[in-house]
């Protein structure tokens, strides 16, 4: 038997040579692990120790104790840190998919790696294979036009040194590191920017070097590993994000060549004209907005199988791999299965079913049209954005610019299916509850302007983001009131977002193409709804202003509220924002105590006799006869409103 083996009956010691039991010792520290303390707090068991004059292996095992828990404290912070960075990544990556454009793409990855590694300056070269340099793409925190502008010959500076060897360089003094080539230019450019320290990763595409991103500081320092994974990460994005733009461009380009194919076509074998057959379709099918399943239908026809559009997650993962590697139609059991794919994005596959043999022109026929499938899912795509963005953009005009020509608005209004000569209720809407955060916030502001925007897209009508809410623009139908509109559409926004939704609707209003001003009150009066449902503590309900009673005939239209208001109270308002009493608090309270003020008092918690003083106060301020019946009603709604116009309380 080994001599390192251990018998089951033995128990590693868990007391030092003194006695002292192992556990009492670390439980300083894993107290101290518990609550993340401080470095240095790790020392006070220790010297706790020392003071108390404790015996010396005692304070060895506390010392051993302590080394431990600051590993241990290391190695947390470093998988904290980690875990930040990965999901950095993961953010940018899911920022990227939502972006088309390749400089916006570029200038995310460098913003983002700019703000991760805490540098002055982060900025991005693309290699020139025309002329044989490189030069700069983007730049980020940069104030030196020369900078911006340096091309770099193939093999000078840091960069160059990068390019050459495909690996990650960096120096925390560039002006006194020789590993690579100095010039003029790009020292005088370097030195301009004022950079000290400066990484570079390359950005590869397989095993070629397109271009390098950079971060660089203005001070010396050093670069840790991670930081330099890091920038290799988002360097990697960057070139997906490059090879992404270059095969969408490779894609226009095919698409464009499909018209020149037709006069080839026609000179070919019987097999080509049935290839031309189904160009023919799927332009057809195009041009009269057909949809993925009529493309697969086509297809079907032609190649005399099954073909059916699947979802990516639907389909056998490792044909429709290879598929996607490959760029090519891949057999699989007894058919063929081709991806349907834009750049790097999967958008799903076509399946092809009964038809084992497949000649070239057959299985290019299948790529072909998952090549237009793809097309048509992209454009669909686009064209809910656009009419996202062209609903929201009609409303805008209809309430801000009122002097529109009536045509031209009913035409704009008959392109997205909706009717400004119908009836039309204006409701305001807004989210209900606190946000953890602005980021929380501006997302959950995110999914109700794509909720309202959904909702308006199937009902015929408009919405717009105002107001850090929304604004529908939606036809009343027959049978219906506004209050039940405003509650379903409440209803139906907060089971899409997940979160209370307020909705203040305005009376029915009509032939809004002659009048567009009639949008903008009516706007005007949801939002006085809308504000009146928080005060009366019914968040994420649904009213119009016939919901309100008497205090609903003020709210509707066009009312001169704060005149009332001031006519009615005024002077007690004056008076206590000049001497700061509280005259209106004591009147509500009054009013609320059934003009008892004994139970005033009680309300107010003030003598009795400081209730009368006040009350004597409003009676010389409104008059005597304040508290007859008339006088009280209107004292009474003009407090309610007041307290309506007063700023939201959040």
């Amino acid at each position: 038997m080994s001599r390192d083996h251990v018998q089951p009956a033995e128990r590693p010691t868990t007391e030092g040579t003194t006695g002292v039991p192992v556990a009492g010792v670390e439980a300083p520290y894993l107290e101290l692990l518990a609550r993340d303390a401080p470095v240095e707090a790790y020392e006070q068991p220790v010297l706790l120790a020392r003071a108390e004059g404790g015996p010396a292996d005692r304070i060895a095992v506390l010392e051993r104790a302590k080394l431990l828990a600051l590993r241990v404290r290391s190695e947390l912070e470093g998988r904290r840190r980690r875990e930040a960075e990965l999901s950095a990544l993961f953010e940018t990556a899911h920022d990227l998919a939502g972006l088309r454009d390749l400089d916006a793409v570029l200038q995310a990855i460098v913003q983002r790696a700019r703000s991760l590694l805490g540098t002055d300056i982060a900025y991005l070269s693309l290699n020139d294979p025309a002329r044989g340099d490189t030069y700069m793409r983007v730049t980020e925190g940069s104030v030196s036009a020369r900078f911006q502008q340096l091309r770099l010959g193939m093999g000078e500076g840091l960069g160059g040194l990068v390019a050459q060897t495909a690996r990650p360089y960096d120096t925390d003094d560039y002006f006194q590191d020789d590993r690579f080539q100095h010039t003029r230019t790009i020292d005088a450019g370097v030195r301009d920017e004022g950079l000290v320290a400066i990484l570079g990763v390359p950005l590869m595409l397989g095993p070629h070097v397109i271009g390098v991103l950079f971060a660089a500081d203005r001070r010396a320092r050093v670069f840790e590993r991670e930081q330099i994974a890091l920038l290799g990460s988002f360097a990697a994005l960057a070139a997906a994000a490059i090879d992404t733009a270059n095969l969408l461009t490779e894609t226009r380009s095919a698409l464009a060549g499909l018209e020149q194919a037709n006069e080839i076509i026609r000179d070919r074998s019987a097999v080509i004209e049935r290839a031309s057959d189904v160009h023919d379709r799927l332009a057809e099918l195009v041009l009269r907005g057909g949809g993925v399943h009529d493309v697969a239908a086509a297809v079907s026809q032609v190649l005399d199988g099954t073909v059916e559009f699947t979802e990516a997650g639907r389909a056998p993962a490792e044909p429709l791999e290879a598929s996607r590697a490959e760029g090519h139609a891949v057999r699989h059991d007894s058919g063929w299965i081709a991806a349907v794919t834009a750049g790097g994005e999967l958008l799903g596959a076509l399946v092809l079913r009964g038809h084992v043999g497949l000649d070239p022109v057959d299985q290019r026929t299948l790529e072909r049209a998952a090549m237009v499938t793809s097309l048509l899912l992209l454009a669909r795509r686009s064209a809910a954005e656009a009419e996202q963005r062209v609903r929201g953009e009609l409303l805008d005009d209809l309430l801000d610019a009122r002097d529109r020509d009536p045509r031209l608005l009913r035409e704009r209004a008959a392109r997205l299916h909706a009717d400004l000569d119908a009836t039309h209720v204006v409701l305001a809407t807004r989210l209900e509850g606190p946000a953890a955060d602005a980021d929380e916030e501006a997302a959950a502001r995110r999914r109700l302007w794509s909720a309202a925007s959904h909702l308006a897209a199937t009902r015929q009508g408009l919405a717009a983001a105002r107001d850090g809410g929304t604004v529908l623009l939606l036809p009343l139908v027959t049978g219906d009131t506004a209050t039940d509109l405003a509650r379903r559409t409440a209803r139906h926004l907060g089971t899409a977002v997940h979160q209370p939704v307020t909705v203040g609707a305005s009376a029915p209003v009509t032939d809004l193409a002659a009048h567009p001003d009639t949008v903008a009150a009516a706007y005007a009066e949801g939002r006085r709804c809308l504000d009146a449902l928080h005060l009366l503590g019914r968040d994420g309900d649904g009213a119009a202003a016939e919901d309100f009673g008497f205090l609903g005939l003020l709210l509707a239209g066009e009312r001169d509220i704060g005149g009332f208001v001031d006519r009615t109270i005024g002077p007690v308002v004056a008076y206590d924002e000049r001497r700061g009493t509280e005259l209106l608090r004591t009147l509500d309270a009054y009013f609320a105590c059934a003009l008892s003020p004994a139970r005033t008092k009680d309300a107010l918690h003030v003598h009795v006799n400081t209730v009368a003083q006040r009350l004597e106060r409003v009676g010389r301020l409104l008059g005597e006869d304040w508290q007859s019946p008339a006088r009280a009603l209107e004292i009474q709604l003009a407090l309610r409103l007041h307290r309506l116009a007063a700023p939201r309380r959040h």
